[in-house]
């Protein structure tokens, strides 16, 4: 039945691709793509909450302190299984993964991706992981977009606008926050749009958003109505505030990797692994209850005029009126959160960063302001502190300020707070950007030369592959041959370069053709001179890990049209400038007109 109805309306969208305009069937797209991702959230968020809402009633009642440890176990052992038996082993996690697609794979992202996220992180999230679900959103929004446009063989740019589309709608239905689902997908992942693509996007974030608010209840979603009004005799204290959420959001970034690199290089099975990381994370729980799931029923309680309430139901419960022991359960929940979500994702479960960002944000603007108040140096209003802190932390941790001032805003009814929340997500992402060059998401692919920048000329290089362009087939020379050889090999060949190797194929000079025209062919001059005594160092070698970036600024350094390249230290080929830049100009034609 479901296939039927799928295929009557691939006919109908069929049709209307004859009928309608390219801008217009692109315009319908995006409404379509929009109200896919929404469901997917609604799905998603819904399932979360109801987790959430059954544990915290089980607690309550039956006074289970213990059930909230035992779900993150049941549910990274189920994602672990899942990824097993049903995905074929394996699961390409973090929103990273869209800008290597956009940047390597020619937008084209694989159909799993449009189920996988959503099984695994409800699973993970769902059953209490600390991790978000953001992440897993936007990548199924992508997917969406990416499949769709697969379906109708539209171009690469289609493609890649409409995977934009699916990420802004996911982050618009995620927080009902359409702005900034449109700065998220242009900011963070899609930095190289073009102003026409604003357009769709918005149309699909404004579609995501509202499918959202129709259905969603809005106790789900992440929203603030109660908060006291700026005033400017504090904006000394906010410029702090956004020193702090800097440094904070580096250890994060810092410690979050470090965990899951570890976590994740366990030599162990998967379920060892999966037992080992989750009863660890279990034990974290059950003395910090707030690191369970992603946390924003804590950023609710946290805002709230009555923040002891989160140390209800915990070991601490005697101390809930008692300010500096919740200050210091705040501040270790913070500090924790980076290894809590490090192990959600090292020992095999599934989410995102997002979450835990606003999250972090959240304690640190709480933690930084009550602890003013506390030792009397002034008096802050807390809830605007713990308000523009999680506006730090996400500019800080996905270098994205513009996306974090206008979530804030929209995600609070108003903008009331704009100005502080200029001020910590500026000086937040300054001080992030001063210490880590790249961002959390943009980190592993920028070690292995493969993240999608804003400078298109590196995106199409980082398409290419030096194997496919090394010329292994150059003659090479002794160092210790006469230059008669040379001008025998000449004689036969067009090349204008040799290599001279030793025995061990190691490369020890390059004769250049134009060098030694003048002696070559003088049966006089060339006599008794060895190649040895002609040769050149080469000023810049290329090897065979180097990214196409990497090789082309060797070419402008070493002004050349020829770079000979390594392979474990031997010489094992040649690239040439030209045949770069004609590879260059073939995949970016391939890209405009496919």
């Amino acid at each position: 039945m479901l296939k039927k109805q799928f295929l009557k309306t691939k006919q109908l969208l069929l049709l209307g691709q004859q009928k309608l305009s390219r801008k217009q069937f692109i315009f319908l797209s995006s409404v379509l793509i929009g109200i896919t991702a929404a469901f997917a959230v609604i799905f998603l968020k819904a399932f979360a909450h109801w987790v959430y809402s059954s544990a915290t009633y089980i607690n309550g009642t039956l006074k289970l302190s213990f059930i909230n440890s035992i779900l993150p176990v049941i549910g990274i052992l189920l994602t672990v299984l899942v990824v097993k038996k049903i995905l074929g082993g394996s699961l390409e996690k973090g929103t990273s993964q869209i800008l290597h697609t956009v940047a390597r794979k020619a937008s084209i992202i694989p159909k799993k991706q449009m189920y996988a996220q959503i099984m695994t992180s409800s699973l993970t999230v769902g059953l209490g992981g600390s991790a978000g679900l953001e992440s897993p959103i936007v990548i199924t929004g992508a997917a969406f977009g990416s499949n769709y446009a697969q379906q109708f063989r539209l171009s690469y740019q289609e493609r890649t606008l409409l995977i934009g589309c699916g990420v802004a709608a996911g982050i618009a239905a995620a927080f009902n926050a359409p702005i900034a689902g449109v700065l998220f997908a242009i900011e963070v992942l899609l930095v190289d749009v073009t102003i026409s693509a604003f357009t769709p996007i918005m149309i699909a974030a404004a579609t995501g958003a509202l499918v959202s608010a129709v259905v969603l209840n809005e106790n789900i979603l992440l929203a603030f109505r109660e908060k006291q009004s700026f005033d400017y005799h504090n904006i000394p204290f906010y410029v702090l505030m956004g020193l702090f959420t800097g440094f904070t959001a580096v250890f994060y970034a810092r410690n979050f990797l470090k965990t899951e690199h570890t976590f994740a290089h366990l030599k162990y099975g998967p379920y060892k692994k999966a037992v080992i990381g989750a009863s660890i994370l279990g034990l974290m729980i059950f003395i910090f209850p707030t690191l369970f799931g992603e946390g924003y029923e804590s950023i609710k309680t946290l805002a709230d005029k009555d923040p002891g309430k989160l140390l209800e139901n915990t070991l601490f419960s005697d101390f809930a009126s008692n300010d500096w022991v919740l200050l210091l359960f705040v501040g270790t929940s913070m500090l924790l959160k980076a290894f809590a979500s490090g192990i959600t994702l090292g020992s095999g479960g599934n989410g995102g960063n997002f979450a835990p960002s606003l999250f972090l944000g959240s304690y640190a603007g709480y933690f930084f302001s009550k602890f003013l108040n506390l030792t009397g140096l002034t008096d802050l209003p807390v809830g605007n502190f713990t308000l523009v802190g999680m506006a730090g932390i996400l500019s800080g941790l996905f270098h994205a300020p513009l996306t974090a001032i206008f979530l804030i805003a929209e995600i609070t009814g108003g903008y009331d707070l704009m100005i502080p929340l200029m001020i910590v997500a500026s000086v937040s992402f300054a001080v992030s950007k001063r210490f880590e060059k790249h961002s959390l998401d943009v980190k592993n692919l920028a070690r292995k030369g493969n993240a999608f920048t804003s400078n298109k000329d590196a995106n199409i290089l980082c398409t290419l592959e030096i194997e496919e362009l090394i010329r292994k087939d150059y003659l090479t020379v002794g160092s210790g041959q006469d230059l008669e050889d040379v001008a025998g090999l000449l004689a036969h060949s067009d090349q204008v370069i040799f290599a001279a190797v030793d025995d061990q194929n190691e490369l020890e000079g390059l004769v250049y053709f134009n060098d030694i025209r003048e002696v070559i062919f003088d049966n006089q001059k060339s006599k008794n001179i060895l190649v040895r005594d002609i040769m050149a160092q080469p000023m810049q070698t290329a090897h065979l890990f180097d990214s196409m970036e990497t090789v082309m600024k060797k070419f402008e350094k070493s002004g050349r049209a020829y770079l000979p390249v390594l392979k474990n230290g031997k010489y094992y080929g040649f690239i040439t400038k030209s045949d770069v830049l004609e590879s260059y100009r073939n995949r970016l034609k391939s890209m405009i007109f496919e």
